[in-house]
Order: C-alpha cells, then sequence, then structure tokens
C-alpha cells in the first residue's frame, strides 16, 4: 500500500535527474521515453520507469544504471511525505540518499520536484466517508538537528466501501509528547466521517479519535489487545 507511493516519488526524483541533465549537458539532446526497471527495497519489489535521452549519456545517481536493491530507501521516503517535513528535512533525506558526491544544484532540483510531489499528494481529493480506518504508527529514523533520532510516523489507513485500500494520511510525531494533540490536524481533508477506527491499546487514542470523528465506533485490534492481557 505503500508502494503507490516510493514509486511516485522515485519517479519524481529520477526526472528532475534528467531535467538537470539535460539542462548542463549538449544543446541537442533531449528525452527519449522510459524505460522500466523493478528495485529491492527493504520490504517490496517496485517497478519504475527510468527516463531515457536520444545520446544515452544520461546516468542516473539515485538508482545507478546496474543496481538492483534500494536499502535504506522505504524510511526516507515515508518521512518525506508525512506532513511537517520542511524543506531543509528533504535535503537532508536527499543527501542521505545520493551521498556526498553531487552538486548543490542536482539536489536544489531534485528538491523542488520532490516538495512538488509530496505537496500534491497531500492535497489530494478523499472521499467524504470511509467505513473502517486503520490508525498506527511506523517507527523509522530520523536526520533531526545533526542526529539520527526514532520518530514515529502515524498512518491512517482508509477502506473504501468497495473495499479499496488508501493510505489517507501520514503525520510524522515531532516529539514524545505530541502523540494525541496530533488527532485534530490528523483529520484528512475532505474525509467528514468514519464508521469504525481500528486501533491498537494506546492509552488515551480511542478517546482523542471520537474527539475529532464524534460518530465513529473504535475497535481496539483484538490481535494486540489479546497480546497485551495474555489472553488465547
Amino acid at each position: 500500500m505503500l508502494d503507490d507511493l516510493k514509486k511516485a516519488l522515485a519517479e519524481r526524483t529520477l526526472n528532475a535527474e534528467m531535467d538537470h541533465h539535460l539542462a548542463t549537458g549538449d544543446a541537442g539532446n533531449s528525452r527519449n521515453g522510459y524505460g522500466k526497471k523493478t528495485v529491492t527495497t527493504e520490504t517490496s519489489r517496485i517497478e519504475l520507469d527510468i527516463p531515457r535521452e536520444r545520446q544515452s549519456t544520461f546516468d542516473p545517481q539515485l538508482i545507478a544504471k546496474y543496481q538492483r536493491r534500494f536499502p535504506g530507501f522505504d524510511e526516507k521516503i515515508i518521512s518525506m511525505y508525512a506532513r511537517g517535513m520542511s524543506v531543509r528535512e528533504i535535503v537532508g533525506h536527499l543527501r542521505d540518499l545520493y551521498g556526498v558526491d553531487v552538486s548543490p544544484d542536482l539536489i536544489s532540483a531534485v528538491t523542488d520536484a520532490v516538495f512538488d510531489e509530496v505537496a500534491a499528494w497531500q492535497a489530494r481529493r478523499l472521499g467524504p466517508v470511509y467505513p473502517l480506518v486503520f490508525f498506527d504508527a511506523l517507527r523509522v529514523k530520523i536526520g533531526d538537528e545533526g542526529l539520527v533520532r526514532n520518530k514515529a510516523v502515524h498512518v491512517a489507513l482508509g477502506v473504501r466501501a468497495d473495499g479499496a485500500k488508501e493510505i489517507l494520511g501520514l503525520w510524522l510525531e515531532q516529539n514524545e509528547g505530541a502523540k494525541f494533540g496530533l488527532l485534530n490536524e490528523m483529520k484528512p481533508p475532505g474525509v467528514e466521517d468514519i464508521l469504525i477506527a481500528i486501533v491498537d491499546g494506546l492509552k488515551g487514542f480511542p478517546e482523542a479519535i471520537v474527539a475529532v470523528f464524534q460518530e465513529a465506533t473504535v475497535q481496539t485490534c483484538i490481535v494486540r489487545a489479546t497480546a497485551a492481557t495474555g489472553s488465547n
């Protein structure tokens, strides 16, 4: 369910690389369609459309020509989609993805493209009602003021009436004391109501959800609740 996010951001980044390559290369060069490439991340395999140009001089730096594995990709892509990411933080993530041997001009071009992709995804239109919404969190390592910290990225996963699933939003927890203050912010734009919210046993979270979605029924995750109580 996160593969679409990873694919969109990776392809936007690669296209920004191509734009930079064409702008700084031979004047007669131009785009020439796309090629397919499958890349393995920590959690999945994603097929990417890799841009090509007529002189065949483009060598992607995000994912090299013969590179098939991309360690560390998932957590950085997920955190870039999380609300609250500043341009400075995105620049830091891109430097981690590219390493130190890329030009500031390339980082600037890719940052602009990535920020546009993230903003477009956050502003996309959602349905007004979701029968089911799962609330949970992913723990990711994020560079913060020169240090690598473990932070939570809160995830709202909605199930539509036709059974299709979609991620309604990702929200970065800025500090450990901000867990429940996020709920007003976590109301996805355009979503007016949810019927059932499924959460784990985190104390106070059901009350925080009902404060935002007053008519929602909160269901504690059975697996988590059973594990917490030691029941069979």
